[in-house]
């Protein structure tokens, strides 16, 4: 095992400065990269320039994983301070946040289990380490939106992480982050709407990949944007709202049950828009639908400037953050002064830290059109299904983030 990863196994105790945070910035400062695995020191010392060479998976547990499996739970105040400085100083240096080890595990799913909470000061420094990367990436790439659950995306992080720390002390890491959103039946919004979809009594999936479009567990969280968008609650018989992506009409039923002067259904995909055909939603005299990709209709929609919306929702399949960074665009020009912007928070929801980022991230994107996001935070875990029935899990995280976004 390599000094440096020793050293975060807290082998005395108590966890001083003079002696940890001494020794750490020693190993950094003689050329030790803050991202070196146990992987690695395992495969130099087989002698072996690549560990991939066996065709086994690696995995990349980094000195920030060692120190949060070897965190004490019975650590005192000043011993998380003297941590939180090591944590500090390994990101100065470049670690990276975002790594998986041997368990597939994140440094903040580490930290989660040795008993931090999401709001403790080492949890919220990996956050803060997440966002700054982000925003790196961004200027690395001309304004260029990264996704944090894009496999492609973080090698880049990582790869742009370790050349700001040595551009040749570190042989390269691949990241194990599971990949299958880069499924193009996912991952691509053409595809998705040429692929045959299907409606069963508690979902929606595509038929072939069996891929989770949307399910009824969502019920809940769909009841309650619909409350959020009507801002109004003594005056929902004049608002005018739309909904971005039908899916399986649950928030577009909450919706009527306010009986909205207009109701706008913006939806593209076929098999869906059919579906509210047989349904009876284009015979609703409130409602209007807007077929079509929200692209095209919605920017048809602001070019006439005829309407203006009261409550806006977004909840589409295959589209990503980058969509949503162009959907503000479009919003701010729909939405009245007072209006209310909300969407399904499924951003990198695969795993806690990761949505504790975009959380983050979309406060900040939204706040440059001059605009507060607000967080409703509901416990989930019990309304989540075992997604047996479904290729993959959407959504892992037993706590849903609802956001209210409006005008400052």
């Amino acid at each position: 095992m390599s000094d440096l990863h020793h050293l975060l196994t807290f082998p005395t105790r108590p966890i001083t400065s003079d002696v940890y945070e001494t020794q750490l910035a020693h190993l950094l400062k003689s050329g030790i990269p803050p991202t070196y695995t146990l992987e690695q020191v395992a495969a130099f010392e087989q002698g072996k320039e690549d560990e991939d060479d066996d065709g086994s998976e690696s995995s990349n547990t980094t000195p920030l994983h060692i120190l949060a499996r070897s965190l004490p739970r019975d650590a005192t105040k000043e011993e998380l301070n003297v941590v939180l400085n090591l944590m500090n100083t390994l990101f100065e240096y470049g670690a990276g946040w975002n790594f998986l080890d041997y368990e597939n595990k994140s440094i903040g799913d580490l930290l989660l289990e040795a008993g931090q909470y999401r709001n403790s000061a080492l949890y919220q420094r990996v956050i803060e380490a997440g966002v700054s990367a982000e925003l790196l990436l961004r200027k690395v790439n001309g304004g260029d939106v990264e996704f944090l659950d894009d496999l492609e995306g973080i090698e880049q992080e990582q790869e742009i992480q370790t050349k700001l720390v040595d551009d040749s002390s570190v042989p390269e890491i691949s990241d194990s982050i599971d990949a299958s959103d880069s499924d193009l039946t996912a991952a691509d919004p053409m595809t998705y709407l040429n692929t045959k979809l299907e409606y069963t009594d508690d979902k929606l999936i595509t038929k072939d990949n069996k891929d989770g479009v949307m399910m009824d567990w969502e019920d809940g969280i769909m009841k309650l944007a619909a409350e959020t968008l009507f801002s109004d609650s003594s005056n929902t018989i004049n608002s005018t709202v739309l909904n971005i992506g039908f899916g399986m009409g649950i928030i577009d039923t909450y919706i009527q049950e306010k009986n909205p002067a207009h109701h706008y259904i913006c939806e593209a995909h076929p098999d869906v828009l059919a579906k509210m055909k047989k349904d009876g939603w284009y015979e609703k005299p409130n409602v209007t639908i807007l077929e079509g990709r929200w692209q095209n209709t919605l920017n048809k929609l602001l070019d006439d400037g005829n309407v203006f919306f009261d409550g806006i929702y977004y909840d589409t399949f295959s589209e990503h953050y980058e969509d949503m960074l162009n959907l503000y665009d479009i919003i701010v020009g729909l939405i009245k002064p007072e209006g209310v912007f909300s969407f399904f928070n499924g951003l990198g929801a695969d795993r806690p830290i990761c949505y504790d980022v975009y959380k983050r991230i979309v406060e900040m994107d939204v706040n440059n059109y001059g605009m507060k996001c607000e967080y409703t935070t509901v416990q989930i875990g019990k309304q989540l299904p075992d997604w047996s029935d479904v290729k993959r899990s959407y959504y892992n995280c037993d706590y849903y983030y609802h956001p209210r976004i409006s005008f400052m």
